[in-house]
């Protein structure tokens, strides 16, 4: 299983933004995962992991039975100036959390036919594929899909693939985007986490 290094976790405690995750109907195991950093060390957004820990390879045994979603955070930031004044900050947007999803789904993914010595050339292909799709959330490969946040209902943009589902939407000063396999999209709900205890 993985751990989560002392340095994540005490980044999961400093971000300025609240972090979300499935709400109290899920019962099973929860776990801080990865955040991603500013230069300045800002943490900008970061993950937290519902059911079983994904596997690396498809093609290991069991892996068709995995149940997991992973609920990703991002800081919803307007473009704004560096900190040295010199240039500008992306915005982060819906895109943003859709893009972060996706190409989470696919550092879990290894399809069972795939040579070992090709994985890299394949992922390079599946997540430029998951930039261009992130980018176009208007377009055909996705579906609306309303799921409470908090109790409030929201629009999410939600798409499927042989490798398992991403969805993305926006709550209060947070994007929300999240990934998974095994477990139904439709049946999730989303809440802010008041206690990172059950996920340390």
């Amino acid at each position: 299983m993985k751990t989560t290094s002392r340095v994540e976790a005490e980044g999961f405690l400093r971000a300025p933004f609240a972090w979300y995750g499935l709400d109290e109907a899920f019962t099973g195991p929860r776990r801080l995962m990865q955040i991603g950093t500013a230069a300045d060390g800002t943490v900008q957004h970061g993950s937290v992991g519902h059911g079983d820990e994904p596997s690396i390879k498809s093609e290991v045994a069991g892996t068709e039975k995995e149940r997991f979603a992973v609920v990703v955070t991002v800081a919803a930031n307007p473009v704004r100036r560096t900190g040295d004044g010199t240039g500008v900050l992306d915005a982060t947007t819906v895109s943003s959390a859709a893009w972060l999803a996706g190409s989470g789904l696919l550092a879990h993914t290894w399809p069972a036919t795939l040579d070992h010595g090709l994985r890299d050339h394949w992922l390079d292909q599946q997540t430029e594929t998951a930039f261009e799709l992130a980018d176009d959330l208007e377009g055909p490969a996705w579906t609306s899909l309303s799921l409470p946040v908090d109790g409030v209902p929201v629009r999410f943009h939600y798409r499927e693939s042989e490798f398992g589902w991403v969805l993305a939407g926006s709550a209060g000063d947070a994007h929300i985007g999240a990934y998974g396999r095994g477990m139904s999209a439709y049946g999730l709900g989303f809440a802010q986490i008041k206690d990172l205890g059950p996920y340390a």
